[in-house]
């Protein structure tokens, strides 16, 4: 059936009785990082829903416990849009015989379109004469819709991981208990995976106010929810969170170790936050304090104390989701559980200290680094031959100290504290190395090799530390574009892209001018009896991905798409470089002379990609016709040597500037000149000039990609 009209009439009914729409989903406790996208994707899917089914609605917002996610629409309209459509069917000639009298194909059009033969019209149409009717789609209420559409929505929630329980056939992050579903005070009613009745009744706090309650409207649900003692509104209870362990520490005398991602997980594990304080004995201090945070953050997720130095202090903040007579009795049940953790802390760090860091070096050799790519020690001294490399290349006199820093790097991941703690690796290899007696820049340097740790995270701050974690990301980049680990658009499972941009951030912030196709080779010239490629195509695939990564990363900061393609499609391999022909190149293009040079460069390589031949001879000034020629060419040289120059001190807007002056002598030839000569050797020479000119103009980007 085709239509005739592209534009579908919608015929709009201002409604007065528009309404929130409620949707509640208790379950058992869902993971604390489950929820904010769960909800994200529930509000998502919701809308998505009353979109596609026509029914207005309003914004939507979440809310959200351990114990339920919760999504309200408001101004939800009572029905569907009306929809009139003009269908048009077959031709008149097809439609009737000779008689007059309606065809099968009429007729089956008229049966499609939902009407009488008789409420056909013939139309004029560009292609002739055609069968058309006017149907019209009467909206549904929006209630019955509602109780198709809530099933699917919580159905379709993504989670990590989801469950079966019962005999049910449906899957949930948790079991659920309870569906409340209202469409303002009108229950929507259906049935969730043929048993699980939707309702009115949400379920209390599970200590606090056990069992249901009943919501009257979506518009009281807050308030219902929190006469039942939950706090369903996250960023609320998370207020409500931090300033209760503020509060808490305050009382101790000292103040919260900063923990933004700890508040936030604390925070969707309880529905009413209590915070209560607990201390413990004075003799753990004695282990480092990283530990001591982790003990407690990890396992317990408890907030550490800080005193005005900012020194830990035998106290901790635990937030509980319940009020007790005797807080004081739940503050003992706290250090006890912490008093184990913190003793088996210490026995493994005392344990650890004894035991020379070379020991853990040799264990590494069984410690599986990547199946194909052998263990941990076969990296290790990878490492150490690339941050060889690379001192030599930046700075050789940071080359005893970052070889050593390489040989250490991975010790500390057979200790039995990294064993307990895996977030310490790193950490506990500056601690060891520290106690070791190492050099302050080595064991700085072995815990900043793995930095940056996520986006935007701090880089290395000592120049061992900065060659030694692009020397141990180059090595795992290299190593799996060998043996075919290469990243795909939906899975990156060794975090490659993240490692390609934190070589690049530090390049850029060190100011690192080594080649990237030369540190790309000595990574891979280390793993030529593994590779399943040749040599020089993983490395090209391997700096193909690293300068989409360099793209990216520009891009990001808000730099010009065209001026970074211009820029790197010319040259991305020294990093410093390219960043500061991108930002000279921009100030240019803000320039009131920068579009007719640029158009002057395409017209240029507009003519040397037409040419069916080229010719590699130098420039002959006895071929010249026409002044104009070696007024150019003399431009040319004259301006070829001064960018050459200009960029080797790194110069790139007077570099910029100079190219800039080749825009008048090229106007005036363009002018003057036919460079399609019909004599061959005159032809031949002037596409040799205009070479010489786009030479010139690419030793900083492709002017052709700019827009202008």
């Amino acid at each position: 059936m085709k239509r005739i009209r592209t534009n579908i009439e919608r015929e709009r009914v201002i409604e007065v009785n528009m309404e929130t729409l409620l949707l509640e989903i208790g379950a058992e406790e869902i993971p604390a990082g489950y929820i904010q996208p769960a909800l994200d994707a529930l509000a998502q899917n919701l809308l998505k829903r009353l979109d596609g089914a026509r029914i207005g609605h309003g914004q939507a917002r979440t809310f959200g416990t351990p114990r339920r996610l919760t999504v309200t629409v408001d101004q939800v309209a009572p029905k569907q849009e009306t929809v009139t459509e003009d269908l048009m069917g077959p031709p008149e000639k097809i439609a009737f015989d000779d008689h007059g009298r309606p065809s099968v194909a009429a007729v089956k059009f008229a049966e499609k379109a939902g009407v009488a033969v008789k409420r056909l019209k013939v139309v004029q149409t560009d292609k002739g004469r055609y069968l058309s009717t006017r149907k019209t789609n009467r909206g549904q209420a929006t209630v019955k819709l509602l109780k198709t559409i809530l099933p699917e929505v919580i159905l379709a929630t993504p989670f990590p991981k989801s469950m079966r329980w019962a005999d049910l056939s449906i899957q949930f992050a948790r079991p659920i208990q309870s569906i409340v579903a209202l469409y303002g005070t009108k229950l929507v009613s259906f049935t969730l995976g043929g048993r699980i009745k939707s309702g009115r009744q949400a379920l209390g706090h599970m200590f606090m106010s056990p069992g249901k309650v009943t919501i009257p409207s979506p518009e009281a649900y807050v308030q219902t929810m929190a006469s039942a003692n939950v706090v369903v509104n996250i960023a609320e209870r998370r207020q409500m969170t931090a300033a209760a362990v503020m509060a808490a520490a305050a009382d101790m005398g000292g103040r919260v170790l900063p923990d933004e991602e700890l508040l936030d997980i604390v925070t969707n594990l309880v529905e009413t936050p209590i915070a209560t304080a607990g201390r413990f004995d004075h003799i753990f201090l004695e282990v480092p304090k990283e530990i001591l945070i982790t003990a407690m953050r990890e396992h317990q997720k408890y907030f550490a104390v800080i005193d005005a130095t900012d020194r830990l202090m035998p106290g901790f903040i635990a937030v509980n989701n319940t009020r007790t007579r005797n807080m004081d009795l739940v503050a003992t049940g706290h250090e006890r559980v912490l008093r184990a953790r913190l003793s088996d802390a210490r026995y493994f760090y005392t344990a650890d200290i004894k035991v020379p860091m070379k020991v853990w070096v040799e264990k590494l050799k069984g410690v599986l680094f990547q199946a194909k790519l052998g263990s941990m020690y076969d990296k290790v001294m990878r490492v150490k031959s690339i941050a060889a490399w690379l001192a030599d290349a930046v700075n050789p006199a940071e080359k005893e100290k970052v070889t050593r820093a390489a040989y250490l790097c991975k010790a500390d991941l057979v200790s039995q504290v990294v064993g307990e703690f895996a977030k310490l690796q790193g950490i506990m290899g500056r601690i060891y190395a520290q106690a070791a007696g190492e050099e302050p820049d080595v064991a700085t340097a072995i815990e900043e090799h793995y930095r940056p740790t996520h986006s935007g995270g701090q880089l290395p701050e000592t120049e061992t530390g900065a060659l030694l974690s692009i020397a141990e990301k180059i090595d795992s980049i290299c190593g799996c574009f060998a043996v075919g680990l290469i990243p795909t658009g939906a899975a990156d499972p060794y975090a490659l892209r993240r490692q390609g941009i934190g070589i690049l951030q530090i390049m850029r912030s060190r100011n690192i001018n080594v080649s990237l196709a030369e540190l790309v080779e000595k990574g891979g010239s280390l793993f030529t009896e593994m590779r399943t490629e040749p040599t020089a195509q993983i490395a090209d695939a391997v700096l193909t991905f690293l300068k989409n990564r360099l793209a990216r990363l520009l891009a990001d900061e808000g730099r010009s798409k065209d001026i970074i393609a211009a820029v790197t499609s010319v040259s991305s391999d020294r990093i410093p470089d390219v960043e500061r022909r991108v930002g000279a190149l921009e100030k240019l293009k803000g320039q009131p002379g920068f579009e007719p040079l640029a158009a002057a460069f395409k017209r240029v390589e507009n003519i040397l990609k037409k040419a069916t031949e080229t010719s590699a001879a130098p420039v002959d000034p006895t071929l010249f016709t026409h002044a104009t020629e070696g007024d150019l060419h003399a431009a040319c040289q004259t301006v070829t040597g001064q960018v050459a120059r200009l960029m080797d001190q790194g110069d790139l807007d007077s570099a910029l500037d100079a190219i800039a002056t080749l825009r008048d002598p090229v106007d005036t030839f363009f002018d003057k000149v036919m460079v399609m000569a019909d004599e061959d050797a005159v032809r031949r020479n002037r596409l040799a000039l205009l070479a010489s000119i786009s030479a010139v103009f690419g030793q900083v980007a492709d002017f052709s990609q700019i827009s202008t």
